[in-house]
């Protein structure tokens, strides 16, 4: 089976969708021919399994990128178009030149249709988008991926389009070492994108109302973002007076990511919105605990007793943020393993994989 994926970016800055095109090829890529079709960026990842070909110029030269988009579909001729995030005009327009060519296409939002997302912008950005092209796309597809059961909720709540499989991210587990310690390191992690649907301003003003139990504690936020929006979350911390509590680390790969993941306490995501949230798999995987808001699709963190799935208010999270830093370290373990268990069965990329294919297969042969 041939299959070509478009995706805007595959660049570091990108977060998530990068991360999860990056773990869906390596796996996905030894099961059929793999074709992901981007565009050029200063920082590519390296993607393994998968032939990668670019789309040079901007929008405004959507005359070209069309032209490049249909040789590519000529060339390579695949059996399954995969087209993944919205609100870029791009992938609504590679999508229908790819149905006006005959092919089946499946679009993957990656959280980009949650509510909290649509709400942002809605009347300069959103609702023209909608109208414009974002709508119909999702409406034509062929089938729609959702990433997890509340996705696929709000998915359907929408109206646009009921054909909708439900297939989590996945992560690499065979690689990934358990922490061996879990002596306190007074270390609480935050490692994502920085924007602002991430919750990050709640978290400073949790820390605000906790600061003297923080003392001697390091809250390290990793992650790349707009340097305006960084440079506003530093202005409120210093203003609130919790300098001595945060470090910001920039953006981390590699060992670098596990190594933080690895040494500290607790992992927090206070998010509004998230359709999966690759990052609290990372951090089960790892062995240690997660707080993550409801914004998050991660109540197993409470039915499989490895971290806290918890409102996202201020006072939820101070709360929970103090209850947290309070364990012992035979509590941190026990917590650990066990979410390190929920990954292995529930998260492998490999079982991911083959449940993509088996969707692939299903659609082609319907």
């Amino acid at each position: 089976m041939k299959i070509l994926h478009y995706i805007p970016s595959i660049d570091h800055s990108s977060g998530g969708t990068t991360t999860y095109m990056q773990l869906l090829a390596k796996a996905l890529g030894k099961l059929v021919d793999l074709h992901i079709v981007t565009h050029p960026s200063k920082q590519p990842v390296t993607v393994e399994n998968a032939q990668i070909h670019y789309l040079s110029g901007s929008f405004l030269q959507i005359f070209s990128i069309k032209k490049q988009w249909q040789k590519l579909l000529k060339d390579i001729r695949p059996d399954m178009v995969h087209i993944n995030c919205c609100w870029n005009p791009l992938c609504a327009y590679t999508q229908a030149w790819a149905q006006q060519s005959g092919y089946k296409v499946i679009l993957t939002p990656h959280g980009m249709l949650e509510p909290w997302i649509i709400r942002r912008h809605y009347r300069t950005r959103k609702a023209p988008a909608l109208c414009l092209y974002q709508k119909k796309a999702v409406r034509v597809a062929d089938y729609i991926h959702a990433t997890a059961e509340p996705e696929k909720t709000n998915l359907l709540k929408l109206g646009y389009n009921d054909k909708i499989a439900v297939i989590p991210n996945g992560i690499e587990t065979e690689n990934i070492s358990i922490k061996s310690c879990w002596e306190k390191t007074k270390t609480v992690l935050y490692l994502s994108r920085i924007h602002p649907k991430k919750g990050i301003e709640l978290l400073i003003d949790a820390v605000v109302r906790i600061k003297d139990a923080l003392a001697g504690y390091k809250i390290i936020v990793a992650g790349e973002g707009d340097a305006h929006y960084i440079q506003s979350l530093k202005n409120r911390i210093h203003e609130q007076n919790v300098e001595s509590v945060f470090d910001f680390a920039g953006g981390v790969y590699g060992e670098k990511k596990w190594e933080l993941f690895q040494h500290a306490d607790v992992f927090i995501l206070p998010t509004y919105s998230e359709n999966f949230g690759i990052v609290v798999a990372e951090a089960l995987a790892s062995g240690t605990p997660v707080i993550a808001s409801k914004g998050a699709p991660w109540q197993e963190l409470n039915t499989h007793h490895c971290g806290w799935w918890i409102d996202n208010d201020i006072d939820t999270i101070a709360k929970t943020l103090k209850e947290a830093i309070a364990l012992s370290e035979e509590e941190y373990r026990q917590m650990g393993i066990r979410g390190q268990e929920l990954v292995k069965e529930n998260y492998s990329i490999e079982t991911v994989a083959q449940k993509m294919m088996q969707l692939y297969e299903y659609i082609l042969q319907n």
